[in-house]
């Protein structure tokens, strides 16, 4: 089996060629470049596995860097952010990261991040036992292995969904965002059991990953699809 390419920016010295190192130590191969111009280069020319990109690097900053590679690929992204209460955390997730860790960070946090993404990645078709079903609550029709709420259809054999008829184009995080609510329309998810299921999250984490990312999909399947039930979490309308 090949080994996870992994893209690497960032701008200091002593953190880019330790975290390398760490990398590369757990089987990664790893591209660790300055600055995001040479980091949208690399990506280009190597098509890595996932990318790490640090907010503040020159160039052509992280954030920026992250909406330029969204533009071409739906390769899982994780944000470097040194401040946990930075608004970089929010504008990197809405740029289409799907992920961010904080600095200073441990390696080995940062390798189970990495492999918690890629696992999601690896089966883009969500969950045990978020294929195929219609759900029997709500108001979703099935017809085989698609599922019907109005104006949107959800394939979950095909990993594919549209609205109106026109094809809609998720990425893997927000493929199983939309596979969890349509397994359970009209039941509520609270942001603690999506972070569980959806990014992989044994121990907690940020609420914000899962109000961006619900935010993301809202406004490609229609804003008033997922309902935000104030003080509990969110449904998917039928």
């Amino acid at each position: 089996m090949a080994e996870t390419h992994v893209l690497f920016v960032e701008d200091d010295d002593v953190i880019r060629e330790a975290t390398q190192l760490a990398l590369e130590r757990v089987g990664f191969t790893v591209t660790a470049m300055p600055d995001g111009l040479s980091g949208l280069e690399a990506f280009r020319a190597d098509r890595p596995d996932i990318a790490l990109l640090d907010v503040m690097v020159p160039g052509l900053d992280g954030v920026s860097l992250c909406r330029r590679i969204r533009d071409e690929s739906t390769v899982p992204v994780i944000m470097l952010s040194a401040r946990a209460d930075s608004i970089d955390v929010v504008l990197g997730l809405e740029a289409g990261a799907d992920d961010y860790v904080t600095k200073p960070f441990d390696g080995a946090v940062l390798v189970a991040r990495i492999r918690a993404v890629l696992r999601r990645f690896g089966h883009a078709a969500g969950p045990e036992g978020g294929q195929g079903q219609s759900g029997t609550e709500g108001e979703a029709e099935g017809f085989g292995g698609v599922l019907v709420f109005g104006d949107l259809e959800v394939d979950t054999d095909g990993m594919e969904v549209r609205r109106g008829g026109e094809q809609v184009a998720l990425t893997p995080t927000e493929m199983r965002l939309l596979l969890e609510f349509s397994s359970a329309p009209g039941t509520v998810l609270s942001r603690d059991k999506l972070l569980e299921r959806v990014w992989d999250y044994g121990w907690g984490g940020d609420t914000r990953v899962v109000d961006v990312h619900v935010q993301r999909l809202r406004t490609k399947i229609g804003q008033d699809r997922i309902e935000t039930v104030r003080g509990f979490g969110y449904k998917l309308r039928g």
